[in-house]
């Protein structure tokens, strides 16, 4: 498999939430607006590809028979690390995404990548896995969070796209739990009836 080949598999063949249905807390939890989804995306995608680097870098040197705490060591450190970037820079964000950035340790698209991925292949291959599940990560986040973002409230990136439909009213049920569910689930049917077809 060619290294482009490595990266596009993240968002299009493997992508974690469309295809592989990994990381659906965020999916759900986060995504009620754009730029939430965008934020989370952006934390998950730093932990993957910093994780992935250090994972492939000491896979000789890790036991086999306590590889996955350690896997969860070094992805802890690297949720700390973002965790208190994004407290220091976005406070706004940070304080809107709350408990997931801490999450991002046991979110199982880092892990898996980790023990498929980072532990098997070198830093090059293992960082373009990283950053192509995390794009794929993001691109599905950012599309779950607008789609419920722009029927739930008529804004995108918080600013009005609906503008010039007069009589639009707002459809309150997308920027509520259940809203997160329909969205997903009509999307992974689109997906997977588009994926058959091509097929």
């Amino acid at each position: 498999m060619n290294d482009l080949k490595v990266f596009w598999r993240g968002i299009f063949d493997e992508n974690p939430i469309f295809r592989l249905l990994l990381g659906m807390c965020p999916a759900l939890a986060v995504s009620i607006a754009a730029g939430h989804g965008f934020g989370m995306g952006l934390a998950a995608t730093a932990v993957l590809v910093a994780s992935n680097i250090l994972i492939s870098l000491m896979r000789r040197v890790i036991p086999d028979s306590i590889r996955i705490p350690c896997y969860i060591v070094v992805i802890a450190t690297f949720v700390t690390m973002v965790d208190l970037v994004m407290a220091a820079f976005v406070p706004a964000l940070h304080e809107v995404l709350g408990i997931f950035i801490p999450l991002i340790v046991v979110n199982c698209i880092i892990l898996q990548r980790a023990e498929a991925f980072a532990a098997k292949n070198g830093v090059w291959r293992s960082t373009l896995d990283g950053l192509g599940m995390g794009v794929g990560f993001t691109l599905a986040l950012v599309l779950v969070s607008s789609i419920r973002e722009i029927l739930g409230s008529g804004t995108l990136f918080g600013i009005e796209v609906l503008w010039f439909w007069q009589s639009f009213e707002p459809m309150r049920i997308m920027v509520s739990p259940p809203g997160a569910f329909i969205v997903l689930g009509l999307l992974i049917g689109l997906i997977n009836f588009l994926s058959m077809r091509k097929a």
